[in-house]
């Protein structure tokens, strides 16, 4: 069993990195489910370079608007089965009609702004293609130095680069892209490393210095 955040740190003192069972240093989060153990140590703040993956962060960061990111992970196998693996070009083409049939689905989260976001969102990508794409897009924004967090304390929530992002998407008529979620994309992508300094997944994205 891995050890929890409130297991390991001592009252009163801020949350620093949590050394688990395996003497691997972590965020505290990571240990909150095993599900999201295995998304901090094998995904998170990985890059993703292929249009598909980046379009799933763009859907997935999206719907977890309001919610836990567990939440969206324990559905994200059936969000994969419903938007066709996020081929952005399937769900562009998704109706009324497959809307609909979405907002009955209890696998996904079943806001209808949300799902028609995702498909607004998969028609905005196609637009993108001939300016080099949803990838190199939202890469563009990313920061030349990232922070260096000690304790989750110091962990920010929001960027210049999420908020100039975020607007650059909104002028493209893309939507639930606000300056909080776009900067949970930024570190889930690796664009913006805010691992703790002492995880050992610091620097995974190659992007920044541990």
């Amino acid at each position: 069993m891995e050890k929890t955040a409130d297991q390991t740190q001592q009252p009163g003192r801020p949350l620093g990195a949590v050394t688990g069972d395996d003497g691997r240093a972590r965020t505290p989060w990571a240990y909150g489910h095993p599900l999201l153990f295995e998304y901090y140590d094998t995904e998170w703040g990985e890059p993703v370079e292929d249009e598909a993956g980046m379009f799933e962060r763009v859907v997935l960061e999206g719907a977890q608007a309001g919610l836990s990111w567990l939440t969206i992970l324990k559905k994200r196998p059936r969000y994969r089965q419903v938007f066709a693996d996020f081929d952005v070009d399937a769900v562009a083409a998704f109706d009324a009609a497959k809307i609909d049939e979405l907002l009955a689905d209890p696998g996904i989260i079943r806001n209808r702004g949300k799902v028609e976001s995702a498909v607004n969102n998969a028609r905005r990508t196609i637009e993108l293609r001939a300016d080099g794409g949803l990838v190199a897009f939202i890469e563009s924004f990313a920061p030349a130095v990232s922070p260096e967090p000690r304790t989750v304390a110091e962990i920010p929530t929001v960027s210049a680069e999420s908020t100039a992002l975020s607007k650059a998407l909104r002028a493209r008529s893309f939507r639930f892209v606000g300056p909080t979620t776009m900067h949970a994309l930024l570190e889930a992508t690796g664009l913006i490393d805010t691992h703790l300094m002492d995880s050992w997944r610091r620097g995974v994205s190659g992007r920044f210095p541990r």
